[in-house]
């Protein structure tokens, strides 16, 4: 997917990301295979198994069994964001170990990877002190090649240990259709395959929620992708067969969620007795570029005309629904109005918002010939997180950023017509508004 147009959940992001290319993942054998912390199989990426316990989750056990506060992290796309695996695990949680006060990081945004998840990883999740972090990317990085994977899922890796070495980490793997086929044949499709080299890097557990669903459906006992039955003809049909989706993609709640919640449990079984409790080893990276420097720095940071306007919640309706995840937002409405700001590294993003007031910007960097990027598509007939892709894989040194408001608005009707949607109201898709809240860098902000 196109970083410039990359956009993330809130509202209806379910059918944002059904309409991307996002998926390819998975693959299958229900069996666990526990392997010492450092000692990750050659055939791992060949033979998948439900859950692969490596080094397991000794320091979360320990603290569950020993009660008081435990935290326990999601970081994740939409699948993760319902009202699913996610509270599900949580609740789980809490009835095997009563003794612990057990709480919940929401770090779910729909329709967002790795690449995302490396940037925001401190103020969403580090920032709270987890025991555990549970990281669920598979279906949305299943576009991504897999050195992009490498680098954004080992600095997540490498964030957390990094910033407490005490905290265990899980990757979880979901799935969509396009997985069936592949899970079903016992192979490992690209995102897995690469987002397990580097847990078998690192000894981290995993789980592989699809490979039950998969089997499931292969043996006749359950459909993948369906309305729920009204009449009672259609539950005579169904039968005793789960219903897992109705997209094939987000699971009921009831069903394929609870299939999902089944997964993590009999994985969490075999993890018990696997280590001891240590801090975990910061080894040599799997790859050099990997992101462990990726950062979210709030947008004050940067140099901004006179013409930005913090938005403040609860004053605000944007504020109020964008606050937990952005850091700070802003928004500059005229044509000229902009940011500036120097840094070093190598890639440089804006964590923004698109939609239907929105207009576009010029991003000029270095000496390079200035480019527009919309903030606005096919989707905006409501605000949304996004990502603003200002310079990538630059060479490491200084680099000097601008981005200015374009004084002309995207064609909107052209673009919403798409999707077939139109203007509800002119006046309010009219405008040139640029709301952003803060600088994804891979590097440091310069004064």
């Amino acid at each position: 997917m196109n970083c410039i147009a990359k956009t993330l959940g809130r509202g209806s992001y379910f059918e944002a990301m059904i309409a991307s290319p996002l998926f390819r993942v998975l693959t299958t054998v229900l069996s666990c295979t526990t392997f010492a912390a450092g000692a990750a199989s050659a055939d791992e990426a060949a033979t998948a198994a439900e859950c692969q316990a490596r080094g397991g989750v000794p320091n979360l056990t320990a603290k569950l069994r020993a009660g008081g506060e435990v935290r326990i992290a999601y970081l994740g796309g939409s699948i993760t964001a319902q009202d699913g695996w996610r509270p599900k695990t949580l609740n789980w949680f809490r009835q095997q170990y009563p003794a612990a006060q057990v709480s919940e990081i929401n770090a779910a945004i729909g329709g967002t990877g790795s690449d995302l998840g490396a940037f925001r990883l401190q103020h969403d999740v580090l920032a709270q002190k987890p025991d555990l972090l549970f990281v669920e990317f598979a279906v949305n990085d299943s576009g991504a090649p897999p050195e992009q994977i490498y680098r954004c899922m080992e600095g997540i890796v490498r964030q957390t240990w990094r910033h407490d070495p005490a905290t265990d980490i899980c990757f979880v793997y979901t799935l969509e259709g396009g997985m069936l086929e592949t899970l079903q044949q016992g192979r490992l499709p690209r995102s897995v395959s690469a987002t397990e080299k580097i847990a078998g890097h690192y000894g981290i557990p995993s789980i592989n929620l699809g490979l039950e669903v998969a089997r499931l459906e292969k043996a006749g006992k359950l459909v993948f992708k369906g309305e729920k039955p009204r009449t009672e003809a259609e539950k005579a049909a169904l039968g005793d067969k789960i219903l897992f989706s109705p997209d094939g993609v987000h699971p009921y709640t009831d069903s394929g969620h609870q299939v999902y919640l089944e997964a993590v449990v009999r994985s969490f079984a075999k993890f018990q007795g696997v280590g001891k409790p240590a801090p975990h080893e910061l080894r040599a990276p799997f790859v050099a570029d990997n992101w462990e420097e990726a950062k979210m720095v709030p947008l004050s940071q940067a140099k901004l005309s006179p013409g930005w306007r913090r938005l403040q919640a609860p004053a605000d309706s944007l504020a109020r629904s964008f606050g937990d995840r952005l850091p700070e937002l802003w928004v500059a409405r005229e044509p000229g109005e902009g940011v500036s700001f120097k840094f070093r590294g190598t890639t440089a993003r804006i964590y923004d918002l698109v939609g239907p007031d929105c207009g576009q910007v010029t991003i000029a960097v270095d000496d390079r010939a200035p480019m527009v990027a919309p903030r606005f598509d096919a989707f905006c007939t409501y605000h949304r997180l996004a990502t603003l892709s200002v310079a990538e894989g630059l060479p490491a040194g200084v680099h000097t950023v601008k981005i200015t408001i374009h004084p002309e608005q995207p064609d909107k009707v052209k673009i919403l017509s798409q999707r077939n949607e139109k203007m509800d109201d002119p006046k309010r898709f009219n405008g040139t508004a640029w709301y952003a809240g803060g600088l994804l860098l891979i590097g440091e902000l310069m004064e």
